[in-house]
């Protein structure tokens, strides 16, 4: 039986925190690890630079990025992890792609109207005003990432599922009007993955300022935790799980019987310094191995790029063979 093949890009453009940890990474390195699957993860740096015009940010962002992955336990061996940028078959694909999408299915997308509607908001008369193609053509490059190595699957937020389904339609149009190349893809919504609240109760987002870094050391760790908004209730006055944004990220570190454990000393009146102290030591406990490697491999570049190289010819030996059945199809090949 043929492996299931799940994509999933990450886009270089900040540093992780622990809702990036909890609500993406963890529970991808585990899935990984399904010998029914195989994995491929890219560091989506093309795509940065849509939003992202920092260069040192990008750069920094793509160091930390994959250095995160690594040291959470993703094994290169198991999974295809390379670099968008080190795969120039992608973005010749691109290209290839653009020439047969309809610019009606890109003036549908979410990010596109959501501009030209905030510039009617603004009594901008150009609708178009302060819109860079990049930002247009963004799901035709995500079609590219996705069809140079059909995948069945691709895990997206609920925000991303229009473009799974442009790059069904893209593939379709190309299927049908040249020759049956491409997989369509599925998309996969995990209904079980964990959104962390953040400081404030909110999502966890630097967008928010609610964050918790991923690889601070124990004290500053300590010193995030206690940020946590909580209510003036005393040490000794019974508490309740919903009266803290602590208690959900205490449980996204922590088994269900020590949850229960957690609620009871709440309800007998744990106070908050307490708890706060018990929340960063599960936090830190579960960490210290990772922090460890991302250390290493921060204070060593190499190593990450040296990984991300060899990712990189696993992934071009691959795409090579299919553009070259792609570019035959649409007529560009040699005279002979």
């Amino acid at each position: 039986m043929s492996k299931k093949r799940v994509l999933t890009g990450v886009t270089t453009t900040g540093i992780p925190h622990l809702g990036n940890y909890v609500g993406a990474i963890r529970p991808a390195v585990r899935a990984a690890q399904n010998p029914d699957t195989e994995s491929f993860l890219f560091l989506a740096d093309y795509h940065g630079i849509i939003k992202c015009h920092e260069p040192e940010m990008i750069h920094q962002s793509t160091q930390a990025v994959a250095a995160t992955w690594l040291a959470c336990g993703l094994d290169p061996e198991r999974t295809t992890f390379y670099r968008q940028s080190d795969i120039p078959e992608v973005m010749e694909l691109n290209w290839i792609l653009t020439c047969i999408t309809a610019k009606g299915l890109m003036n549908r997308a979410h990010a596109y109207k959501a501009a030209v509607q905030a510039n009617a908001e603004n009594g901008q008369e150009d609708p178009d005003f302060g819109v860079e193609m990049g930002l247009f053509s963004y799901p035709i490059l995500m079609t590219a990432d996705i069809l140079m190595f059909n995948a069945n699957e691709v895990p997206v937020g609920r925000d991303q599922i229009q473009h799974v389904e442009m790059a069904r339609d893209i593939a379709g149009r190309f299927n049908h009007r040249f020759q049956e190349l491409f997989t369509l893809p599925e998309v996969k919504i995990d209904e079980n993955v964990e959104l962390l609240v953040g400081l404030d109760g909110r999502k966890m987002s630097k967008s928010y300022g609610n964050t918790i870094p991923l690889w601070e050391n124990d004290k500053k760790t300590q010193k995030s935790v206690n940020k946590i908004i909580t209510n003036m209730k005393e040490p000794g006055e019974p508490k309740q799980p919903d009266e803290s944004p602590l208690f959900e990220i205490y449980k996204a570190f922590s088994m269900p019987s020590e949850t229960a454990a957690f609620t009871q000393m709440l309800a007998e009146g744990l106070a908050w310094g307490e708890a706060k102290k018990l929340l960063a030591a599960k936090i830190n406990a579960e960490l210290a191995e990772p922090r460890e490697r991302y250390n290493a491999l921060t204070a060593d570049p190499s190593q990450i790029e040296d990984i991300l190289q060899a990712g990189a010819a696993k992934a071009r030996k691959e795409a090579r063979e299919l553009l070259d059945k792609v570019r035959d199809a649409v007529g560009i090949r040699p005279l002979k």
